[in-house]
């Protein structure tokens, strides 16, 4: 029997996603001839505000933002990596999305059509409740990044969003700039530049043209709000971080 940490789709792909991972062989069996693989480079869309939903992305690598726009000023409200799906309003029935989803780090996964997924379901009830946990549990974090935004400063944000990231990719070394960065915590570039800028004096990170790398993760910690600690224990009660 092939183990989880051994699937692959029926293209020979190589599975990451710890949602397509966890699930048992039955389930896996059923969704596997509809995982459809795709690149992910940076800037892709998957999904735009009011439009339609078409598929649900399962993400292998690389990781994806939630972003919201009020009155053009734009704020990332959450991340997607390996350890979920993008999407997540189609387990729950609801066809349209609300935000931006958009690759800011690039990497591959899978994408499903809606309606597939949805045949599917009915026959996948671990699918099911895991896919419906995580649509709780990102809305949680919806609302812990939103307190946090509002309520954090600047240099506890940036150490929060780089430390969430790196869970995500996996890699001490981030490929962003400082637009990107401004983008993400609804702020300005020279205030992400000079906040950047003290953590690389402190030692803590490097930061060269359009990548960062965190060197001391611990005092990166230290220097985050405890956002960071509640967002990922919510991944860990989901049982996929």
């Amino acid at each position: 029997m092939m183990q989880p940490s051994e699937r692959t789709t029926t293209a020979g792909n190589r599975v990451g996603n710890k949602v397509l991972l966890s699930i048992p062989d039955k389930e896996y069996a059923l969704i596997r001839p509809h995982l459809e693989f795709l690149s992910m480079p940076h800037h892709l869309s998957l999904y735009e505000p009011g439009q339609p939903l078409e598929f649900v992305h399962f993400p292998n690598t690389g990781m994806v933002s939630l972003v919201a726009t009020e009155d053009g000023k734009t704020v990332e409200v959450g991340e997607v990596g390996k350890e979920g799906f993008a999407g997540i309003q189609a387990a729950v029935g609801i066809n349209r999305n609300q935000v931006r989803e958009i690759v800011q780090v690039a990497g591959d996964g899978f994408r499903v059509r809606i309606g597939a997924l949805q045949s599917v379901l009915q026959s996948a009830p671990e699918l099911q409740r895991i896919l419906t946990r995580y649509a709780i549990v990102q809305g949680m974090q919806f609302a812990q990044t939103a307190a946090c935004n509002r309520l954090h400063n600047i240099e506890q944000r940036l150490a929060r969003w780089l430390l969430i990231t790196q869970d995500r990719v996996d890699s001490a070394t981030l490929t962003i700039t400082h637009d990107f960065l401004a983008t993400m915590l609804g702020t300005d570039r020279p205030t992400v530049s000079l906040t950047a800028g003290i953590l690389q004096n402190k030692q803590i990170i490097e930061y060269t043209r359009g990548a960062v790398q965190i060197l001391n993760r611990g005092k990166l910690e230290e220097c985050a709000c405890e956002c960071y600690e509640v967002i990922r224990q919510y991944n860990h009660e989901i049982g996929l971080k």
